[in-house]
């Protein structure tokens, strides 16, 4: 099991002591006082390729859609979130992410990107971050983080500093939902990038590599003080598939299922929206939605 590293602990014990208190719920767990959605915090990660940022792209739309302020945020090393919201190919491009940033990264933390062993702010200034380098896109606010290329349990660096800084400021301290399309596997956890979200999702999809990393991310989870992990089935094509998930990963809650649908692969051929090319896709997730608002409920 891969746990957080010694200075992870500690820059993460420091970044909470630099945080105004903010009320909220146990991590993980949902309660009826956020089925208004108006800050839920949500986790989307699981196996590379299984369909995350899918899911992520059409969450994020989906509350959108009902009026709420949405803040999705690519953590992915392979950014694409972007394109399965609708932003086209050629602007998605051109989108910095915010770990290479280096004039931002030296002017919060005071040291240059990629320094190593050097003094910078371990809770260098975020809070205008979103609004200056976010795109907005259909209601929804789109951050691309970037990643650090180190190894191991987190970067004791600058560019990392920053990351861990601006996802606890929009986890703790922003009244929005928050959308995070994370890493595949478990190394944003084991970096303690998001540890008060309401609701870790593992998207998994009927295969047995998928269903492995899905009880490693919970293993890991549990390690961070995360109270419980959701499944949803991803790419199932008949009940089958369904049943395969439901009997493999009985110990999880199952949230529901993205199905295949031709039109969300005809989506990333084109470069366009899930969204607006897979209505079945939407359904789907719509349904996922109540399944979260009813465990909210009876909480």
């Amino acid at each position: 099991m891969i746990l957080p590293s010694a200075s992870d602990i500690l820059l993460l014990s420091q970044l909470r002591k630099s945080q105004p208190y903010v009320e909220r719920q146990p991590k993980g767990k949902l309660s009826s006082s956020s089925i208004l959605w108006q800050d839920m915090k949500l986790a989307i990660t699981g196996k590379g390729g299984v369909g995350k940022t899918t899911t992520s792209s059409l969450l994020a739309r989906v509350f959108a859609g009902e009026g709420k302020k949405v803040m999705a945020i690519d953590a992915n090393p392979d950014a694409n979130l972007a394109i399965a919201l609708g932003i086209s190919p050629d602007e998605a491009q051109r989108i910095t992410p915010i770990s290479k940033l280096n004039d931002l990264i030296q002017e919060r933390t005071g040291v240059k990107a990629g320094s190593i062993g050097a003094f910078f702010k371990v809770n260098p200034k975020v809070d205008d971050i979103p609004e200056r380098f976010s795109i907005e896109k259909d209601g929804i606010k789109l951050l691309v983080m970037g990643t650090v290329k180190e190894g191991g349990g987190g970067c004791l660096c600058p560019e990392g500093a920053l990351l861990r800084s601006l996802l606890s400021h929009l986890v703790l301290n922003r009244s929005e939902v928050v959308i995070m399309d994370m890493d595949a596997g478990v190394e944003n956890l084991g970096r303690g990038t998001a540890k008060a979200v309401d609701a870790f999702i593992i998207v998994v999809e009927p295969g047995q590599r998928s269903f492995q990393t899905a009880r490693a991310i919970r293993d890991l989870a549990k390690d961070l003080g995360i109270e419980k992990c959701y499944v949803v089935g991803s790419k199932t094509r008949d009940d089958s598939d369904r049943q395969f998930i439901v009997d493999n990963l009985s110990d999880f809650e199952v949230l529901g299922f993205v199905n295949y649908h031709s039109e969300v692969a005809e989506a990333d051929r084109l470069g366009k929206s899930v969204f607006e090319t897979a209505p079945a896709a939407v359904a789907d997730v719509k349904e996922i939605k109540r399944k979260l608002e009813q465990i909210a409920r009876e909480r």
